[in-house]
């Protein structure tokens, strides 16, 4: 007989350590995509030897109060799909915080096991807590747990598989629910008796959520209108009771309600000054001064390992390609008989293009370690948080800060990074903003320019790099000024985790998750792309026949023809020959692809590899096709446009919408064009132009852009000191 099947719901707060717990059980696995309609990751996993036990890891959440979407999902779920037992997963070292959402998943009626976790830190703080006096007093199993070193794992999984088994669920649900109050009692019991039979389960949690005048709890709830008026008249009678709102009421009833749970059942060590380990590492690295150099510092160090040994590994890659790869493919090819042009296809369009992007993987995964090592000890949540503070002023949560910084080394993971934040409205802002910031795929394009056009002028790269956070900075206080992204930005509400040793299993998953999602791209849309990019280089149209042509004649090619007419849209911004035009569409590839089209098209063999060993008399003759001042302009697009294919599939993964994701890429586009259109035009009335139609468009689009920037928002809107 096949056991029955039994749906664990995992709930925790965020940093709680339920990724960790969720990982130990499911293993390999796991099952892992977005939930409906939202960019939120869903991860669901069976439990390792119990094939029959599924684990559904809900998002970190502080309430079942659905302020962000996350709550709302984890609520959702509970109330919707009923799961046979919830596994609450609780820090113990910040116990009282905790159980906040635990008193509140106790009132859905469903069972509840309370993992206690980092009972190991909690030990060697010299805490003590007495679990078995707790559980008494929740009236549900309490099991101390240390996710990380797998302790009390075993058990948690054995008590929630009795209970799931168990048809007796009534009686395991919250035996002794958390009491209020005699006052905020009475109100409830009233609102229960008023509600009546139109609710036949979860009465309790109904009438809490009605006190709390939560619409979005009883939409399922059939309420006339007397009825309403009447829970009204109990909800103010207590307010003015306690002379505050009934939520606020309901917020502090359960922290003391907490506080007599807690009551002789946590003992905390005498410590000097009251402080954890983590509490005195705090004070230095989020110390008002200290924190923002030891930050850079910390990343410097961070990027300088991931750049000096994935130079290594690129270059290791290369040759695999360039070396062994191609050449042993075109000899087996040109062996068999193969065409030409499939010779080329192949070797050059297919292999040549993949693996140009692929040389990067190296230096994206040892930068990922890094990153997740960050992540796991703790650092990375202080980094949100030390940078709340700036980012706020500019109408972004510190944790748009994260995707940024991730996005220096490739756009794709940092827009990934963004599902961090909780508020819908400023995800959507820093997916737009983050591709802003010049990642490793556009430093040849600064070298270009900086190294060939304006002879190896050190300040070019750093100014690029002022000017793509400057960009995103005018960016947010703009889009903050609009309809769709008007308000303050969401509440900075972030559990600060103790510090703790990283997890082996931890880095290496999320390492392998990132990579792999760039890897997956890059031979989808980045190999689709190279062989029709590779086809319109190598074939034109002769006397109206399609033959394939030689390099020397590259000027026929479709490409050209093609990069011919979209020069007259790049000619307002100073690169309107067809081979900068064209260069800075397959740029959309990806942004290696500016310098090989250049290299292809001016016959330059391995003008990337050129660049890069800064041999900038390689490729004169690509710097001859520009003016200092185009060369500007053409640098300024290429920054902030549109990014990659694969960063443009990461968009809309994470926007989930192809409204938005069109939104994204015609707002990058529009930004990068006028931007580029200011500089180049008035920069001809500085170097001898005349004054003309278009000098005078851009001395009115620079003047509409400081008005949108300086100019105070409607109401409802955030004020932007700039």
């Amino acid at each position: 007989m096949e056991p029955k099947p039994i749906k664990i719901a995992l709930a925790g707060n965020p940093n709680s350590g339920k990724t960790t717990l969720f990982n130990k059980l499911t293993g390999s696995r796991q099952r892992i995509g977005n939930w409906s309609g939202v960019t939120i990751e869903k991860k669901e996993g069976t439990v390792k030897g119990l094939r029959h036990v599924t684990v559904q890891d809900l998002p970190g959440i502080y309430s079942l109060s659905p302020y962000t979407p996350e709550e709302e999902i984890s609520r959702n779920y509970l109330l919707d799909e009923k799961p046979d037992v919830i596994l609450n997963i609780v820090d113990s070292s910040n116990l009282e915080r905790n159980l906040y959402l635990t008193t509140q998943l106790l009132e859905l009626e469903i069972p509840v096991v309370v993992a206690l976790n980092f009972i190991d830190v909690a030990r060697r703080d010299g805490d003590k807590i007495d679990s078995r006096k707790l559980e008494s007093r929740l009236g549900c199993p309490v099991i101390e747990t240390s996710a990380l070193k797998g302790e009390g794992v075993e058990e948690c999984v054995a008590r929630c598989v009795r209970m799931g088994e168990s048809e007796d669920k009534q009686d395991l649900a919250g035996k002794t629910a958390t009491r209020f109050s005699a006052d905020v009692e009475q109100a409830i019991s009233d609102i229960g008796s008023v509600i009546g039979d139109s609710v036949q389960e979860r009465r309790r949690w109904i009438a809490v959520k009605a006190f709390e005048r939560d619409e979005k709890a009883l939409a399922g709830v059939s309420l006339t209108a007397s009825q309403k008026d009447m829970i009204e008249t109990i909800i103010r009678r207590t307010e003015e009771k306690f002379d505050d709102d009934s939520e606020s009421i309901i917020t502090a009833q359960r922290y003391t309600a907490i506080g007599q749970l807690t009551d002789n059942v946590v003992a905390r060590a005498q410590r000097k000054d009251n402080l954890t380990r983590s509490d005195r590492i705090d004070r230095v690295v989020t110390h008002r001064f200290w924190a923002y150099p030891i930050f850079i510092a910390v990343m410097a160090a961070l990027y300088y390992i991931a750049i000096s040994l994935g130079i290594n590994t690129q270059d290791m890659v290369d040759g695999w390609f360039g070396d062994g790869l191609i050449p042993l493919v075109q000899g087996w090819m040109e062996g068999l008989g193969a065409s030409g042009w499939l010779t080329g296809l192949v070797t050059d369009g297919i292999i040549g293009g993949v693996g140009a992007v692929l040389s990067f993987v190296p230096q994206m995964i040892i930068l990922f370690v890094l990153l997740g090592i960050m992540e796991d000890i703790g650092y990375m949540a202080r980094i949100a948080f030390i940078l709340d503070r700036l980012f706020r002023r500019f109408g972004l949560s510190g944790k748009s800060f994260i995707p940024m910084l991730i996005g220096t080394g490739c756009s794709v993971p940092g827009i990934m990074a963004s599902r961090t934040i909780e508020s819908q409205r400023d995800r959507r802002m820093t997916i737009i903003n983050t591709p802003m910031i010049p990642c490793g795929a556009k430093l040849p394009i600064i070298a270009l320019v900086a190294g060939a056009v304006f002879g190896g002028a050190w300040w070019v790269a750093p100014l690029a790099y002022f000017l793509g956070l400057l960009a995103v900075i005018v960016s947010g206080i703009i889009l903050k000024k609009t309809k769709m992204f008007q308000g303050d930005p969401s509440p900075f509400v972030m559990e600060l985790p103790a510090y703790h040793v990283p997890s082996v299993g931890n880095v290496a998953r999320s390492t392998w998750e990132r990579s792999w999602s760039f890897i997956k791209r890059a031979g989808t849309v980045i190999l689709l792309s190279s062989v029709v990019l590779w086809f319109l280089l190598h074939f034109a149209v002769i006397d109206g026949s399609l033959v394939m042509i030689e390099d020397e004649m590259i000027a026929d090619s479709i490409a050209a023809k093609v990069g011919a007419v979209l020069g007259h849209l790049f000619a307002p911004l100073g690169f309107g020959g067809w081979q900068a035009s064209l260069a800075t569409v397959t740029g959309l590839i990806a942004k290696e692809e500016v310098i090989s089209t250049f290299g292809v098209i001016f016959r330059i063999e391995d003008a990337l590899g050129i660049i890069e060993e800064g041999q900038y008399a390689g490729v004169g003759a690509i710097a001859q096709h520009f003016t200092q001042l185009s060369a500007f302009s053409f640098m300024l697009f290429n920054l902030f446009c549109p990014p990659c294919f694969a960063a443009m599939g990461a968009i809309k993964r994470e926007m989930n919408s192809a409204k938005w994701t069109w939104f994204a890429i015609g707002y990058l586009f529009v930004f990068a064009y006028i931007l580029s259109f200011i500089v180049y035009q008035i920069g001809l009335l500085f170097t001898g132009g005349s004054f003309n139609l278009l000098s005078g468009l851009a001395v009115a689009l620079l003047a509409g852009s400081l008005y949108l920037l300086f100019r105070k928002p409607r109401a409802g809107g955030v004020y932007v000191s700039a």
